[in-house]
């Protein structure tokens, strides 16, 4: 079996202006993803475009761990940029850019029957800052009730945790759906209506900027 999903992933979020829209599409589709995917320690990725919240793209590349970024094939990419990705440049040219890095606390085991699944259809990505004074029941109460309660829905294909390791805010989950509309059905809603998260741990958190967001994979390409 060849191992799709890893203990880490990178996340790449950005908003590009309509004139730099086809030139960027084509860069990370023809370029950027399949060069990273040569990458040590790259297991997958996918592509995503934002259906609610933002920014409005989104790379999630699978890592085998975070150590697959200080490859001496990676650090060399990053060093010496082809000239396409020089003209793209998306620290530059991009608006509300995020490249974040996040190992997993979430499931804590690695599931065998779940290593080969490609990248979900959508995702749902929450990207949280909690207050240090709630972060034990925080965790606690995602990980034992929350999460357990999520998977249940159905369209909710499975429920990934991380913390960051480099960029921010701390937290970040990643659920996997078969379809962007999960969040909108009414077992959703009704799953929501019954948890009790902030009254549990006592406080409140906070969501980034376009968090959380809703996203449909448009690399590889869906069939529906």
């Amino acid at each position: 079996m060849v191992e799709k999903k890893g203990r880490a992933v990178m996340m790449v979020m950005v908003d590009i202006d309509a004139e730099l829209d086809g030139d960027f599409n084509a860069w990370y589709d023809q370029e950027h993803v399949p060069e990273l995917l040569t990458m040590p320690g790259f297991l997958n990725a996918g592509r995503y475009q934002a259906i609610k919240g933002g920014p409005r793209y989104l790379a999630c590349y699978e890592l085998e761990s975070i150590d697959a970024l200080q490859t001496s094939e990676y650090l060399n990419m990053r060093k010496n940029p082809s000239d396409w990705t020089k003209r793209i440049s998306l620290s530059t040219n991009g608006r509300s850019y995020v490249r974040n890095v996040y190992t997993q606390i979430y499931p804590d085991t690695r599931d065998e029957n779940t290593l080969g699944r490609g990248m979900a259809p959508a995702l749902q990505v929450g990207r949280m800052e909690v207050p240090e004074d709630i972060e034990a029941k925080y965790n606690e109460y995602y990980d034992t009730v929350r999460t357990p309660s999520n998977l249940t829905v159905p369209g909710c294909i499975a429920v990934r945790r991380y913390s960051a390791v480099e960029g921010g805010p701390k937290y970040l989950t990643i659920y996997e759906f078969e379809h962007e509309k999960v969040p909108e059905t009414l077992a959703w809603e009704e799953r929501r209506s019954m948890d009790r998260m902030h009254e549990f741990i006592g406080g409140n958190y906070g969501h980034a900027h376009g968090s959380p967001g809703v996203y449909r994979r448009i690399l590889p390409a869906r069939s529906f």
